[in-house]
């Protein structure tokens, strides 16, 4: 008689597959969704709570660097910090000598986590920042020797028009905007997704058919292939 088949101890499956596990079934912690998951959700608002407390507090970052010097911020935001532990600290002791308990130092926790950076996870950053560093420095080199006519003259267009933008706009007002835009946009968009589609898919094919136009006519231009 056929015994039943068990699975093995050193298998685990779920049906969410959220994530790998020890023999003996047991979770591994740490496990948890990617990090664009949670500027996904930060961005669309899934946590009012969260995204809006990230969101004041960048605007009004943003805000104090447009009124004051950059050094008057980060020395405020560095007294402001200090200000707050440091009195929780003398009140945390002042509450344990008149009770006369022995609780210890208000941040032991904090202070004993480990926040090393090791060797090992210092390369991997290295490493994924070199790819992205070469891949800029070949765009840059083919741009800027133009080895294709027509993305060297987009490139030229782009930075005559933002010439005007700079006139009118400082760094610090595009980055205000460009908060706002980000934490407004994506929500806009989920709601009107299929009438932005549509008007979008429009442009593009009116974009797509003014360059294959103009790459024609341009002596130069490298003939790319249709997608």
């Amino acid at each position: 008689m056929a015994e039943p088949a068990t699975q093995s101890p050193y298998i685990s499956s779920s049906a969410g597959g959220g994530g790998s596990s020890e023999p003996g079934g047991r979770e591994v912690k740490g496990a948890g969704p990617p990090q664009s998951c949670a500027v996904h959700d930060l961005i669309f608002w899934r946590d009012v709570k969260k995204t809006g407390l990230v969101f004041s507090t960048t605007l009004i970052l943003l805000l104090s660097l447009a009124a004051f010097s950059v050094i008057s911020v980060v020395s405020y935001l560095i007294l402001a910090l200090l200000s707050v532990t440091i009195s929780f600290r003398v009140y945390k002791s002042v509450i344990q000598a008149v009770q006369k308990s022995e609780d210890g130092h208000p941040f032991k926790a904090y202070l004993d986590v480990d926040i090393t950076l090791s060797s090992e996870a210092f390369h991997n950053y290295v490493s994924s920042a070199m790819v992205h560093v070469n891949r800029a420095l070949r765009l840059i080199m083919r741009l800027f020797l133009v080895e294709d006519l027509v993305d060297s003259l987009k490139l030229a267009v782009v930075m005559w028009l933002m010439t005007y933008v700079g006139a009118i706009f400082n760094g610090i007002t595009l980055l205000i905007l460009g908060e706002l835009l980000v934490f407004s946009l994506p929500v806009v968009y989920e709601k009107y997704k299929t009438q932005i589609d549509h008007y979008v898919g429009i442009a593009r094919d009116q974009i797509k058919s003014l360059m294959t136009k103009i790459q024609a006519k341009v002596p130069g231009a490298v003939k790319k292939k249709p997608e």
